[in-house]
């Protein structure tokens, strides 16, 4: 009775610590619980879907070039370990696994849509095109897509997953592909053409220094129009 009693004083006090805990440090430790990353591919394969390809994209929010998008078919019940949300991942890392990915993979594909391409259509538009494009770069057609918080304009079955990158290997080895793919093309071949812009250095996105030399410069070619606003102004258009 005495071992039962103290028990109960241990379990009420296990409930008054938790209490006390507050809710940040309850986020961090379930945030670093190691996560599931293959439940929605486990899912369909048990479904019957083997060739399941994820979808993510990368330079939704620039003003300068490309959105780009990646298709990745990994094969059934592979686990590549530190595979996460690109945004997430060190540029080494995710170098590294971009090799592991494209190694591994059973296909990727890789879809783009230009400057010209989102101001005529608009982002949202040329995000799910150039998504379209990755799928239709793949060898073959895959059985079914996870689709990071979009929908693909293919005849194949899928399924939008919010916050994707984070919660399905697949897609986030889409999103590493798509990331490395375009910060590549920002440091070399975007980079050479338009050096007084540091396009290596800040990738498109509206930074201070970015902003500061579309005002000096004008914009160029590449750079979005529909997300300069009152930015361009009178300003000049090089070539």
């Amino acid at each position: 009775m005495k071992a039962l009693t103290e028990q109960n004083e241990m379990n009420v006090m296990n409930e008054l610590i938790q209490q006390d805990i507050p809710a940040e440090s309850k986020k961090k430790k379930a945030e670093s619980e190691p996560r599931d990353l293959l439940i929605h591919e486990r899912e369909y394969w048990e479904s019957g879907f083997e060739r399941i390809a994820g979808i993510d994209e990368v330079g939704r929010g620039c003003l300068f070039g490309d959105v780009v998008a990646a298709a990745v078919i990994l094969p059934r019940d592979l686990i590549l370990e530190g595979v996460n949300d690109s945004k997430k991942l060190t540029e080494k890392k995710r170098d590294a696994l971009y090799d592991i990915i494209m190694e591994k993979a059973v296909s990727v594909g890789i879809g783009f849509a230009d400057a010209e391409t989102i101001d005529r259509l608009n982002i949202k538009q040329a995000t799910r095109l150039a998504m379209k494009r990755a799928v239709e770069a793949l060898d073959g057609v895959p059985d079914y897509l996870l689709v990071d918080a979009e929908k693909v304009d293919v005849n194949v079955p899928q399924v939008s997953i919010i916050k994707g990158d984070a919660n399905s290997q697949s897609i986030a080895a889409a999103s590493i592909i798509a990331k490395v793919t375009r910060d590549r093309l920002c440091k070399e071949e975007w980079e050479t053409l338009y050096p007084e812009y540091g396009l290596s250095i800040h990738k498109g996105y509206a930074t201070k220094f970015h902003r500061e030399q579309i005002m000096a410069l004008g914009a160029t070619p590449m750079h979005r129009r529909s997300f300069l606003g009152n930015l361009l102004g009178e300003q000049h258009t090089l070539f």
